[in-house]
């Protein structure tokens, strides 16, 4: 190929789309006849794949660069990703950074590899109708499978559409055709993921028919939906997760918020109401179901009234677990215009509340599991025992021998010691 790097590393930041992202410009990267090495070793172009959802992502990810151009200061740093999205110029100009690559462009990164003439490349990204299906391989027993990205909602505090475009995403039919070529692999669990997986399809297609056909794969053992938007988890979704083989009891609903002037204040697309109900729904059909929910502290308008409505609502719920985020404030987003802001220690506050709620939450959770049999795909095996994840979210651990990786395997779940441990259930 008449370059002169032969080595390379790749770093992803955020969410299981950019995992999805940055294991498929591997693959290609691999095939354009470079080689991927581990971190132990100085790779001649290093690649990050950047998350912008918070501040802290940004401050991590250029945390990250300087690290590594300390480590390597004569190899190539290539950004790409939202932050890269949003912020070419700042990234540019980061000591080390020699590369600045855009959304649209990101996924044929080796035609910019041997560029010098330029240090940024960056598309409008926000009529982009550009999509392309993406997964990952590396972890060898489940495969996370973008088959949607973008999104034409206008939360008040996201800037993710900035960042990523409209929602877009290919036909049932394509996106078929890869899933049956991942499984061919070996792969046991896809798992669907996307910025807004529940508004899959053109043409008339939608998720609800496209996991129809996925049901139709003889070889598939078992399929997650990554997180889904509640007004988007449609009743017939629901019974077909309910009656399916191969669907996995755990779904990843986001609430934001529990206060119903919060949510209009976020221009969410649903009330508290609606999304109790829909909980109460779900778990009546599926009472085995793992519930995660995200949920945003210190918006710029929560009072202290709003965010205990939140912790309320929240601890009424049977859900599993929590993901915590608090409130940070995005350029060129309408929450950014409030004047009020709430103050970091208040955020702080409310953050480690909700947080020890989750603990609750899990560990109830946990224990309605406790000498339960499941289904367990085994991902890897360290320290004399295997471990892997039920169908219903809970990683486990059995003491084995080094045989059972990608296996799925029946295991009745005996106690909780910090990490679950279960035994083989012949």
């Amino acid at each position: 190929m008449g370059s002169p790097y032969k080595t390379f590393a790749v770093q992803s930041f955020g969410c299981k789309v950019n995992f999805a992202d940055t294991s498929f410009i591997s693959q290609k990267l691999i095939k354009f006849g470079l080689s991927n090495v581990n971190d132990s070793e100085i790779a001649d172009i290093y690649i990050l794949n950047t998350c912008s959802v918070t501040e802290n992502a940004d401050k991590k990810a250029s945390k990250y660069i300087k690290m590594i151009h300390s480590k390597a200061p004569q190899s190539r740093i290539i950004v790409t990703g939202c932050y890269a999205q949003l912020k070419p110029e700042l990234i540019r100009d980061i000591d080390g950074v020699d590369l600045v690559i855009g959304m649209e462009n990101k996924l044929d990164i080796e035609k910019y590899i041997l560029n010098y003439d330029e240090n940024i490349f960056r598309n409008n990204i926000k009529s982009t109708k550009k999509f392309n299906i993406t997964y990952s391989l590396s972890e060898r027993t489940r495969s996370f499978i973008k088959v949607q990205d973008g999104c034409n909602y206008s939360c008040t505090y996201c800037t993710i559409p900035n960042a990523r475009g409209i929602s877009r995403s290919d036909s049932i039919r394509e996106t078929i055709k890869k899933i049956k070529s991942i499984v061919k692999t070996g792969i046991k669990e896809i798992v669907l993921s996307g910025i807004n997986v529940g508004d899959f399809g053109i043409n008339n297609e939608n998720l609800y028919k496209l996991l129809l056909e996925i049901e139709k794969i003889d070889d598939l053992k078992r399929y997650r939906i990554s997180s889904i938007e509640p007004n988007l988890l449609s009743d017939e979704i629901i019974e077909l997760l309910s009656n399916s083989s191969k669907a996995l009891p755990h779904l990843h609903i986001p609430l934001q918020s529990g206060s119903d002037k919060i949510l209009k204040d976020m221009k969410r697309r649903y009330k508290s109401k609606n999304y109790r109900d829909l909980i109460y729904k779900i778990k009546k059909m599926i009472p085995n179901i793992c519930i995660g929910v995200d949920v945003i502290v210190g918006f710029p308008s929560e009072t202290m009234e709003d965010f205990m409505k939140t912790y309320d609502f929240l601890d009424e719920l049977d859900i599993s677990y929590l993901h915590v985020f608090s409130y940070s404030e995005r350029d060129n987003t309408e929450a950014e215009k409030i004047k009020k802001k709430i103050k970091s220690s208040d955020i702080k506050f409310r953050r480690t509340l909700l947080q020890k709620l989750s603990k609750q939450k899990n560990k109830k959770y946990i224990n309605q599991n406790i000498n339960s049999v499941q289904s367990v795909l085994f991902e890897n095996h360290e320290n004399g025992y295997s471990h892997g994840l039920t169908e219903n979210y809970i990683r486990v651990y059995v003491k084995s021998d080094n045989k059972y990786k990608n296996k799925i395997k029946r295991v009745k779940l005996i106690k909780d010691e910090g990490h679950i441990i279960g035994q083989f259930y012949e």
